[in-house]
């Protein structure tokens, strides 16, 4: 599924239709922002607003996966696609947060362990302050590695409007967290709560 290709499409319906991007929000309930992000491929509708958007645009759900019209012929094989697109997409995010966990645990092993050698065993200090900061780079290394490809599997979903974001890493890396949630600002209704993380964006 791409992002580009499905906002570039929903400006055009939306346009054919006649409507403002602020019609249009009103229309779903939402605001102008979260429909000018779509149209500029920086997000994609609510599994809830599928729907309803679909028939203020009067185009199928799978004509808005597609970012095109289709045709009653290709109907079946473009649904199939979307399907196995969705799948595929669920798949590499949950590689991705196992990739994610591997990589965070590697790196506190291998970090512990040249602490570890550089206070137990007899050597010079310089080599065991050498050892000791090499064991904090590559802990911080690690956690930065494993804060990527977390932050990039998926999406988190605000609780309150439903909207599917990926937050700057900034805020992600500041958000206090449990293990499947994280405390996030949503882009679109501006409440700060516990997100839920998704695989699918």
């Amino acid at each position: 599924m791409d992002q580009m290709l499905t906002g570039a499409f929903i400006a055009a319906e939306r346009k054919r239709k006649g409507y403002t991007q602020k019609q249009l929000a009103e229309k779903l309930g939402i605001s102008d922002k979260t429909v000018s992000k779509w149209e500029r491929g920086n997000g994609f509708p609510d599994v809830s607003l599928l729907l309803p958007l679909c028939g203020e645009l009067d185009i199928t759900v799978n004509e808005l996966l597609c970012g095109e019209r289709v045709s009653e012929e290709d109907y079946c094989r473009k649904a199939e696609e979307n399907m196995v697109n969705l799948v595929r997409e669920a798949r590499e995010s949950k590689k991705k947060i196992v990739l994610s966990g591997m990589v965070a645990m590697l790196a506190l092993i291998a970090s512990l362990s040249l602490i570890l050698v550089a206070e137990v065993i007899e050597m010079e200090n310089w080599i065991r302050v050498l050892l000791a900061a090499i064991g904090i780079v590559v802990l911080v290394m690690g956690i930065v590695i494993a804060c990527i490809l977390e932050r990039e599997a998926g999406a988190y979903e605000c609780p309150s409007c439903k909207t599917r974001f990926v937050p700057e890493m900034g805020e992600y890396i500041m958000g206090p967290h449990t293990i499947m949630k994280r405390k996030l600002k949503c882009p679109n209704c501006g409440a700060h709560r516990y997100c839920k993380k998704v695989l699918t964006k």
